[in-house]
């Protein structure tokens, strides 16, 4: 790969923008493919005078290979506060400085925040160089027709009982909700879907941008059998998009279903309930459970997927 033309094109492309000095430039880096840096990115970071970043190993191999060769300072979850002072120290000499975080773009379940916040306090510009992120890849290849917006919750808890209670507050919520893991965690997080929104429509997207990349769709109840099929399924980072639900008036749910339903769910647990409900009245299963959602104050205490406010 010959650098020097890549930087050639990056300045004919973006050399032409102001780039004042004083500024902290907010950078986007590749999820996973060195391919997805945009050709701004590359010109910005070969002008600025320093590079803060999450972790200097990472960001020194993305400089090196594009041969660039830049002072780096780290800004990470730990040095995060007292690292921001030595960075507003640079931008007060009137430097230009970058922030890159391992992968995507900062402060998005990642280090930045707090840098961003210290360096506006402190008057200077921070001016986002967007790029990459594993929020839009997998919404754009998640299929999901029926939303409109999301929420982006990030990584769930690592504790069983603490995760369960935050997936039990996300099942009633009819939007787009989009949630990041790590591969020693997903078993975990797939059985807890499976326990709290069974019916739901879920993406699980591995890989993203890399060479095995891997989307697929199905009901959360299926997550962890899927997973448990093949070891190779369970490697990598994961982004979880769990489907909009339609509710019961855009979906059309009949009234004679809504009203066996009601009665089922004073009986029996919300999945039985939801399960005998479309069976026999044919009403769509999503729109089933969507209602079954609405109602889950009137259902068994003893449902998984119910939320109990604690």
């Amino acid at each position: 790969m010959d650098v020097s033309l890549i930087r050639s094109a990056a300045a004919q492309a973006a050399g032409a923008q102001q780039y004042p000095q004083g500024a902290l430039y907010v950078v986007a880096t590749p999820i996973g493919n060195l391919a997805d840096l945009s050709l701004r990115a590359i010109h910005l970071l070969g002008l600025v005078d320093a590079v803060a970043c999450e972790d200097t190993r990472v960001t020194a191999g993305l400089l090196r290979h594009f041969g660039i060769d830049k002072p780096l300072v780290a800004v990470h979850e730990h040095n995060e506060a007292e690292a921001a002072a030595a960075v507003v120290a640079r931008l007060a000499a009137g430097e230009r400085v970058a922030y890159a975080s391992d992968a995507g773009t900062p402060a998005v379940s990642d280090p930045g925040a707090r840098l961003v916040a210290a360096v506006r306090a402190a008057g200077h510009r921070a001016v986002p160089l967007p790029g990459a992120s594993s929020v839009a890849a997998a919404l754009s290849a998640a299929g999901d027709a029926g939303g409109a917006g999301f929420r982006f919750v990030g990584f769930a808890p690592a504790k069983a009982a603490e995760r369960a209670s935050f997936l039990a507050t996300l099942a009633g919520d009819a939007q787009t909700l989009v949630l990041f893991e790590a591969p020693h965690r997903i078993e975990a997080l797939a059985e807890a879907l499976a326990r709290a929104m069974p019916e739901r429509p879920a993406s699980l997207c591995r890989e993203l941008s890399k060479q095995f990349e891997q989307i697929e769709t199905m009901p959360a109840a299926m997550l962890p059998a899927w997973l448990a099929a093949d070891a190779q399924r369970r490697r990598g980072e994961f982004v979880v998009v769990l489907h909009a639900i339609e509710r019961a008036a855009e979906a059309g749910l009949p009234a004679a279903a809504e009203r066996l339903l009601d009665r089922l769910l004073e009986a029996m647990p919300l999945k039985q309930a939801v399960a005998i409900t479309a069976e026999a009245t044919g009403a769509p299963r999503n729109a089933v459970y969507a209602t079954a959602l609405s109602r889950r104050t009137g259902a068994p205490q003893d449902d998984p997927a119910i939320d109990r406010g604690h």
